[in-house]
């Protein structure tokens, strides 16, 4: 791949972290590397525009969550919620031209086919009433565009940390299926996925099978997939880091904005995640008291639990503090967060939602939604 003639370029940093046979020594070696990359990457301008927005919440598996807390203890109640995010960004590529990128579109209707969360559903008698209540819907990738005023065609790039639960079909279009070609949703649209989750995701062992969407890239033009290795730099400010574990290919977004580094990914499920030993939750500080824990994995298929330890202490050093110098700068994809119907969940700190800078409207297209979404606003507030 040209990443030159696609106004990108490749990040060296971290080609060699993890060669050593010692796992402590490739540890080291990743925060030292982490620690150098932060301070280069604070250099940099930040991205012209960043703003995540809240998209759905479910309920996830506390087992997976923080794999390896709860494992000693004599109850626990079995779920808590996460609260999947949209990333809207805006940058200036190394050829001078600005970008849009959507990181974590989910496409939600899709996404329910993922295996663990459709037996999970199956399960529940009468599961439509009780929808909006156990996995309610803030938004859609479709809304959370037309809040911020951009069109379909304005959306350059579409990018996960990894595939998991993820059907990219209708974003992208698909043809030569043995049925009708779809058109795509972002007809200027391209996915930006390392090389390695890509390939994973055509040949799945049934432990990771669970949570990929069945046939969720499956006709999809080959031509429409930027596969890279490594980390790569997109433009002014942004990044993709290489950082497997939680899948092969799992890789983490950073971007310069004006609170300093924010990192995303799904590695860790929130700010008890990447700092337990300051958790206010006594179940998570005292394991990694016990332990020396310095971070708690996302456990749902520990494809690789040494390699994504080591991916969660790179991200947190990449990040740096957030505005709670107790925990760092990482805003996960899927975010723990407490929801009223399991009172006993609580976290200690919550990254949430952000908005940063200024977006640059493409099209007259883009316009007419802002408009649009701004007239809906004022009916929902005219009617409350």
């Amino acid at each position: 791949m040209d990443l030159q003639a696609l106004g990108m370029k490749a990040i060296n940093d971290f080609d060699n972290v993890r060669q050593s046979p010692l796992p402590q020594e490739r540890l080291n070696t990743a925060r030292k590397q982490a620690s150098a990359f932060r301070e280069r990457f604070m250099d940099e301008p930040p991205v012209q525009f960043y703003q995540s927005a809240d998209m759905v919440r479910v309920p996830y598996p506390t087992w997976y969550a923080y794999s390896g807390v709860y494992t000693q203890s004599t109850y626990k109640f079995p779920y808590l919620h996460i609260l999947n995010r949209i990333f809207i960004i805006q940058y200036h590529d190394f050829l001078g031209e600005l970008k849009t990128l959507l990181f974590s579109p989910s496409d939600i209707e899709a996404d329910r086919e993922t295996p663990f969360f459709k037996r999970l559903t199956d399960k529940m008698p009468n599961w439509s009433p009780l929808e909006s209540v156990v996995a309610p819907i803030i938004r859609d990738v479709a809304g959370a565009l037309a809040e911020v005023g951009l069109a379909p065609e304005d959306v350059d790039y579409i990018s996960y940390d990894h595939l998991h639960t993820q059907d990219i079909r209708r974003w992208l279009g698909t043809k030569n299926t043995g049925t009708k070609d779809n058109a795509a949703y972002f007809p200027n649209a391209k996915i930006l996925v390392h090389e390695q989750e890509w390939l994973s995701t055509t040949a799945l062992l049934p432990v990771q099978a669970d949570w990929y969407c069945p046939n969720g890239i499956e006709g999809v033009d080959p031509d429409k997939v930027i596969k890279f290795t490594g980390s790569i730099q997109l433009g002014k400010g942004l990044a993709l880091v290489h950082t497997p574990g939680h899948t092969e290919g799992n890789h983490s977004l950073v971007a310069r904005v004006p609170d300093g580094i924010r990192v995303t990914s799904e590695n860790g499920v929130g700010a008890d995640a990447y700092a337990p030993m300051n958790s206010k939750v006594n179940a998570i500080r005292r394991y990694a008291q016990q332990t020396g824990m310095e971070v708690i994995l996302n456990g749902n298929t520990l494809e690789g639990s040494n390699e994504q330890y080591i991916s969660m202490v790179m991200e947190k050093t990449i990040a740096g503090p957030s505005k709670n110098p107790d925990f760092p700068n990482c805003a996960s994809s899927s975010e723990a967060t407490p929801y009223w119907l399991i009172p006993g969940h609580k976290v200690s700190h919550l990254i949430g939602e952000a908005k940063f800078g200024t977006l640059q409207k493409k099209s007259k297209k883009s316009r007419s939604a802002q408009t649009t979404a701004t007239k809906d606003s004022s009916m929902q507030k005219e009617s409350a």
